[in-house]
């Protein structure tokens, strides 16, 4: 998105809204993680970095669309999931880009167990003292 002011323009790369969807979308109850592991996911949540994994964005003058591959813990309804992820990102792309989103398509790629989840999570926060 670029946009034309007298002062100057404003643009916004895709690596942003990429940035943007990915961190919202890490943010939604029940999503374990994005494509790519878990460890990923979590070192996404901790650190903020490589946000992207697992987002593909099209950014236009004044839209966008926007593709996520996710993976949602056991025992979520993963449609219910699906729609608070679409809803949770166009809320946040929208407001923090002024673009409008057009689409906001999800693809579960696999499913987490609670355990699993949890132990890497417990493991990765865990400070170790020697």
């Amino acid at each position: 998105m670029s946009e034309q002011l007298q002062e100057g323009l404003i643009r916004i790369s895709d690596d942003v809204v990429a940035t943007i969807a990915g961190l919202a979308a890490l943010e939604t109850p029940g999503v374990a993680a994005m494509s790519g592991g878990m460890s990923e996911g979590l070192a996404k949540r901790l650190s903020g970095k490589n946000a992207q994994k697992g987002v593909s964005v099209e950014v236009g003058q004044l839209e966008a669309a926007i593709n996520l591959r996710i993976v949602v813990l056991y025992g979520s309804p993963i449609q219910e999931v699906g729609r608070r992820l679409q809803e949770s990102v166009r809320e946040a792309v929208e407001n923090m880009t002024g673009l409008r989103v057009v689409e906001v398509n999800v693809k579960v790629e696999g499913v987490a167990f609670k355990d699993e989840a949890g132990a890497e999570q417990e493991e990765a926060l865990t400070v170790r003292v020697k």
